[in-house]
């Protein structure tokens, strides 16, 4: 029997791939800086370490009109985990002894990651190269 797809979702991510307007910095009820709840599914086995890119893949900027934008990166997620809750950006100290070892990167606004490394999207895509059992991905518009 062949396993299953490893699969990256969030509850709060509509099925036509919505982005609720909280989660962004635009707009009525946006919460700056809060992250959505993460989940995923079917880990590859053998799996170390869990690392997450989010990018805005088509946000605009003034000398380039549609460039990939880094909003979150997040390094060495136990795969014992099974995702991230809502606003954990941030508050990974507060989150309890199980996310002791995440670590958030610097994004594209050059913001540190909460207390986190310098972790860029680069560097962390530059360490795990040979090592990558398998990829998700979760696409959602706004």
């Amino acid at each position: 029997m062949a396993s299953e797809e490893f699969r990256l979702v969030s509850p709060k991510i509509s099925n036509e791939g919505k982005l609720p307007r909280k989660y962004t910095e635009e707009g009525q009820g946006a919460q700056k800086n809060l992250s959505p709840p993460l989940e995923w599914y079917n880990i590859p086995q053998g799996t170390k370490s869990l690392a997450l890119v989010v990018q805005d893949i088509d946000a605009p900027e003034p000398s380039d009109p549609i460039v990939p934008w880094v909003v979150w990166v997040v390094a060495n997620i136990p795969p014992t985990l099974k995702g991230l809750p809502e606003g954990f950006s941030g508050k990974e100290g507060e989150a309890g002894e199980d996310y002791a070892s995440v670590q958030e990167g610097y994004n594209d606004s050059k913001l540190p990651g909460w207390r986190g490394p310098k972790v860029t999207k680069d560097k962390l895509l530059e360490a795990i190269e040979g090592h990558v059992l398998g990829e998700a991905e979760l696409v959602a518009i706004f």
